[in-house]
């Protein structure tokens, strides 16, 4: 009876115990309030027109990425990146890992009951015995217990740690599935940028090739000379030599891509859209710098880290005070074994222990400085994380407030281009003028020409890594629940015309 009613108040006083963990106070963002409005960054895209696609003024994180890119071959991608990815398979298992590293210290709250059977022998000295006693057997069988009472919260301040530890992990996950999702994209849109490149440069070493070979019959014949002849040789050298260093790099960026895919390439794939036709959402609001602090998993792991190490804080407090636990066991004790559980074989056995820290050599007190050390860092750490966003959205929206007008002078200048090469070709067949005039524009085209691409395949990578740093990337289309951070999505069985079913909440 007595037994009981111990049990019961530590069972009251354990509920109503608290633990020593500092107040968590979320750290004011160390950015300003709003993203800049000025010069390059007020000359964002407004609604779509002229068959542009348009936002509708949703936010990033609540446009799926199926809704963002509309490239079939590109989603396909995607959807098999996500499913095969290896750094993607790591951090689910990092998941998992620290999912049962909650378990073990929750674990630790309950109650240990063990089941035991034990027999041992004992011989005692002849002249420290009674006659024909010499020897000695027991048998026992019982179970044991033991419970460490909670009652400044150290056990539950371990568990809250171990807690926001496995958050952080599932959001280090989520940001690792979004920041996927834009790298198989900006990969796949370098591939397209070489393949317009070496078209560009296909058309180059064409032209330059019939007018070195012109050059060489005129140069035959004693018409032409053998400088005009060489300055055409070069242009076509240099159009082979970039060739074969295009080729190279759209082989390396296919394996890149190949990479993050996780696997080769599909041979049915569907077709694709070249570099032109992409048409990505150019008006995703950015909102305010707030806003990504829900909408940034990046952040979000930053402030569970945070709470670990605050929780850490309430640990290390607790151990500067008493950890008081009860043992006990119950069972049967016989020296027979077939008397085990017979009538008044009943044995049993209650210890409740206190043990109070007096001196551990300042341990405990490196313990609490250690944690109040960590949680600074991690104070600074989610700090930096909030400016790193904020700079990441600044600057792409700096970049996507400019490159309209650089495209479009860009495209004016190689019409001119063009036109200056035309000219300029027209004037040395008719006498007016020498080859030098013609290599110059040729030379000048080609930049431009290369110019050009770069400058589209920046301007929609742009657009891709926007869209992550405002948070986009979760969902695979428009309308769906998000799911949790540690829930893991199968795409193996996806397909770009069927909608998937919602994750629960």
């Amino acid at each position: 009876m007595q037994k009981h009613s111990l049990i019961a108040v530590a069972v009251a006083v354990l509920a109503t115990a608290c633990t020593m963990e500092p107040r968590y106070e979320r750290p004011a963002a160390p950015v300003s309030g709003a993203f800049p409005t000025e010069g390059v960054y007020a000359t964002q895209p407004g609604a779509a027109n002229g068959g542009a696609r348009s936002a509708n003024a949703q936010a990033a994180a609540d446009i799926g990425w199926r809704n963002f890119f509309v490239d079939p071959r590109l989603q396909r991608l995607i959807e098999i990146a996500l499913k095969n990815n290896r750094d993607l398979r790591v951090s689910v298992l990092n998941i998992q890992q620290a999912q049962a590293q909650y378990r073990v210290a929750r674990s630790s709250l309950f109650p240990t009951i063990n089941a035991a059977g034990s027999e041992s022998k004992t011989r005692t000295p002849a002249d420290l015995s009674l006659p024909g006693q010499e020897l000695s057997t027991q048998y026992s069988v019982g179970l044991n217990a033991s419970w460490e009472l909670d009652f400044f919260g150290r056990i539950r301040s371990l568990k809250d740690q171990a807690l926001n530890q496995y958050l952080a992990t599932a959001q280090a996950r989520k940001a690792a599935e979004i920041s996927l999702v834009s790298q198989v994209a900006d990969q796949y849109l370098t591939v397209l940028s070489y393949d317009d490149l070496l078209k560009v440069t296909e058309g180059t070493l064409k032209t330059a090739e019939e007018s070195y070979r012109i050059n060489k019959l005129q140069y035959e014949n004693g018409t032409g000379s053998e400088l005009d002849l060489r300055q055409a040789q070069t242009v076509v050298e240099q159009a082979n030599a970039n060739y074969q260093a295009e080729a190279r790099l759209r082989a390396q960026a296919v394996n890149a891509l190949v990479l993050l895919v996780g696997e080769p390439l599909p041979d049915d794939l569907p077709p694709g859209l070249p570099l032109s036709d992409q048409n990505l959402l150019t008006d995703i609001p950015a909102g305010l710098p707030s806003d990504l602090l829900t909408r940034r998993p990046d952040i979000m792991e930053a402030e569970e880290n945070l709470l670990a190490a605050n929780a850490n804080i309430g640990a290390a407090r607790a151990a500067f005070f008493p950890k008081i636990s009860l043992t006990g066991n119950f069972g049967t004790l016989s020296p027979t074994l077939g008397g085990l559980f017979k009538p008044g074989s009943a044995a049993w056995g209650f210890s409740p222990t206190i043990t109070l820290p007096i001196f551990t050599g300042g341990e405990n007190k490196a313990n609490l400085d250690l944690a109040h050390v960590q949680k600074n860092i991690q104070i600074a750490t989610y700090e930096k994380a909030i400016q790193t966003a904020f700079r990441e959205v600044a600057d792409g929206l700096a970049a996507r407030g400019t490159y309209d007008e650089q495209i479009a002078a860009l495209e004016r200048d190689t019409f001119a281009e063009q036109r200056r090469l035309d000219l300029s070709d027209l004037r040395y067949r008719n006498g007016v003028d020498s080859y030098l005039s013609v290599l110059t524009a040729q030379t000048s085209l080609y930049s431009a020409q290369q110019a050009l691409i770069s400058a589209r395949v920046a301007r929609l990578t742009n657009l891709v890594d926007l869209y992550q740093a405002l948070g986009g990337g979760w969902i695979e289309r428009n309308g769906e629940q998000p799911r949790p951070a540690d829930a893991p999505v199968d795409y193996s069985a996806a397909s770009a015309s069927a909608a998937s079913a919602p994750a629960a909440n």
